[in-house]
């Protein structure tokens, strides 16, 4: 009787340390799942930053940039595109991992980011060519100067630099949910001046078929530095500072520029 309740025992004991240990392996594995998941970055159509060629592959320097210095980090990457505003609220909420902006307080509560842009986006001002104040546009040298001559700047919704240089100056400022749209309401004389990067401006204004109404002038504002933002509840936003010297590494190298080359080139 007693060897019997030994090996009733034995059987049982060795029954509950096979559970257990078929349950740490599925824990064990499971933590590898979620650790292998690619980093699913959100991102608004516009060209050259980033987009999908006719073939569906993507492309753009932001793009080609991003996505090498993950790969360098072993890190594989999903992305995703949608309006900017839903890209913005989808990092916040915890939908989606990563984007692609300049770091403002706003986006730092949800969002971590690294040191250095990895590249700074010079701004010029554009106004109409039949604007009656062109003269004094083509003066500009300051945000304060806009200000004073009670410009209407027309941007897109979502734009973060203007919200923090321009809005928050008290410079009425007219929103597009699309950024396409903005040269249309510039043309449409919906606003004075639209302050943005030439690369990707002049390819929408010529697709919009209002190139001969607009004129970009010499004017140049503050460079916007860019950034990867990773959401705070992202495993992969420790890595933000390895992140930061493989862009170090890669501009170093020349690489970068190799890449925004082919797009300039293009361009």
């Amino acid at each position: 009787m007693f060897h019997y309740f030994l090996r009733r025992l034995s059987g049982r004991a060795g029954r509950m340390r096979a559970t257990l240990c078929l349950a740490a392996a599925l824990l064990v594995f499971a933590s590898g799942a979620l650790a292998a998941e690619p980093l699913k970055v959100v991102y608004p159509d516009y060209w050259p930053f980033f987009t999908r060629n006719d073939q569906g592959v993507m492309t753009g320097f932001f793009y080609d940039i991003v996505h090498e210095a993950l790969e360098r980090l072993g890190i594989e990457s999903t992305w995703r595109t949608y309006p900017w505003s839903r890209c913005q609220a989808l990092v916040r909420d915890g939908e989606a991992d990563a984007m692609i902006t300049v770091p403002t307080a706003e986006r730092l509560v949800y969002a971590a980011t690294h040191d250095d842009p990895f590249y700074l986006k010079q701004l010029k001002v554009f106004t109409t060519v039949d604007h009656p104040k062109l003269a004094e546009i083509r003066a500009i040298r300051s945000i304060d100067d806009i200000h004073r001559l009670a410009l209407v700047v027309v941007t897109y919704h979502g734009n973060g630099w203007n919200d923090k240089y321009i809005r928050s100056r008290g410079i009425k400022t007219y929103d597009s949910p699309l950024l396409k749209n903005v040269w249309l309401m510039l043309a449409n004389h919906r606003g004075d001046i639209a302050i943005e990067w030439p690369l990707a401006a002049w390819p929408l204004i010529k697709d919009g078929g209002v190139a001969g109404r607009i004129v970009e002038t010499d004017v140049s504002l503050e460079a916007m530095p860019f950034h990867l933002l990773i959401s705070r509840a992202c495993p992969c936003a420790d890595l933000l500072p390895e992140f930061n010297e493989v862009i170090k590494r890669m501009q170093a190298e020349g690489r970068i520029d190799d890449i925004i080359g082919k797009y300039v080139v293009r361009q």
